[in-house]
């Protein structure tokens, strides 16, 4: 399977038995930082890496990788290695709570072993830089990131209160990497309502919420391939890249979610002081706890019993079933216009859809700009 040795997951296959239909999607929200604001954050370039883990074993790690100072960030950023226990300056109140993320986590491989920043310039640039230094199931968290990226080049603006992070996997069949964004998307969909069911329930039984008080539910959406959605504006986005060594695809695969940022859409914190009178918020440790704590679970089902598993879940979890969207072709000088109808995924990862004239066809996120929420198709100008 022919494949760049750095891929964007994007899709590595394509399936020629299916009428194919070229499209992409810009990220609504991926928007640069200010000017003045990047160059005074690329002005200082020393970064501070805090090392933990949750049980001795990584630990241990932490201690080896400080004394073999390994870690290294690109474009000459130097960067300070420091051990929990060294981190000796004044922790900001709004500062990633380690100790609290630590004893929310439940997993057995995924989280135990964290690397913390109050600033960083990308945290998928720490694991994937650092892919072969770090123990799989490795995740790097920023309080802040100035240079962080989303499909296609686009810059993901990355304020105060967004959980941002990256974490590392390892998968051997190459056919199904292009689907690992998937589970990573449903991961945190599926976070956020167990955080919400398991607060409902906590003021429940404490007594000190009626059942009619407890936390609504949240409903974030997939959008296809990767952002989530909340009320209609972006909230989210999934970033997966891989490269291939010793018949291993090694994953870093990184998320960034509004959780206590109304800016530059709205936050998941936001959307729960208008719709419930709780004191409840939403925290960026809770949040990433659950979702390692889920993803292991779907991570195990994927790679042992395939994506197909998983999908009546994510289906009910995504945007386009039953949409219907205009795929524009180009044949010779003309444009073709047709209107087709989402069915689901095709066993590579691309969309599954159904022209009118009962033509089945494959759409592809590669080339074109696409908007789903107008449901056209639209060819990318160069």
């Amino acid at each position: 399977m022919p494949f760049a040795s750095t891929s964007s997951l994007g899709f590595f296959t394509i399936r020629s038995s299916l009428k194919k239909a070229i499209f992409s999607k810009k990220a609504t929200c991926s928007l640069s930082l200010p000017a003045a604001f990047a160059s005074a954050m690329d002005g200082n370039s020393n970064c501070k890496l805090v090392l933990c883990g949750k049980s001795p074993p990584e630990n241990e790690i932490a201690i080896a990788l400080k004394s073999s100072n390994a870690l290294k960030l690109p474009e000459s950023t130097e960067i300070s290695i420091l051990l929990q226990s060294e981190f000796e300056k004044p922790v900001k109140e709004d500062a990633f709570g380690v100790d609290s993320f630590m004893t929310s986590l439940s997993t057995s491989r995924f989280g135990r072993f964290l690397l913390w920043s109050p600033r960083l310039p990308s945290t998928h640039d720490v694991v994937s830089n650092n892919f072969c230094e770090l123990p799989v199931g490795a995740v790097c968290v920023a309080d802040v990131q100035y240079k962080g990226r989303g499909r296609s080049k686009n810059v993901w603006e990355s304020p105060q209160g967004c959980l941002l992070f990256s974490f590392t996997l390892q998968m051997e069949e190459g056919r199904v990497v292009p689907l690992i964004q998937y589970v990573v998307s449903l991961a945190v969909t599926e976070a956020i309502k167990y955080v919400c069911d398991k607060n409902t329930l906590i003021h429940f039984v404490l007594g000190t919420s009626s059942a009619f008080q407890g936390l609504p539910y949240i409903d974030v959406k997939i959008k296809w391939p990767n952002d989530l959605y909340l009320n209609g504006l972006k909230v989210g986005g999934i970033l997966c890249t891989s490269t291939y060594k010793s018949k291993q695809f090694n994953v870093s695969a990184g998320v960034g979610l509004n959780v206590d940022n109304e800016k530059p859409t709205t936050c998941l914190n936001a959307f729960l002081r208008e719709l419930s009178v709780t004191t409840y918020r939403f925290t960026r440790e809770d949040v990433l706890a659950t979702f390692f704590n889920k993803f292991e679970m779907l991570y195990e089902v994927f790679i042992n019993q395939g994506f197909q598993s998983l999908e009546e879940l994510y289906y009910r979890t995504w945007l386009h079933s039953g949409q219907r969207v205009i795929v524009q072709e180009k044949t010779e000088d003309q444009v073709v216009e047709n209107v087709v109808t989402i069915q689901g995924l095709t066993s590579s990862g691309y969309l599954l859809a159904i022209g009118d004239d009962n033509q089945m066809c494959e759409l592809h996120p590669d080339g074109n700009s696409f908007d789903f929420f107008k449901g056209l198709v639209r060819r990318k100008m160069d």
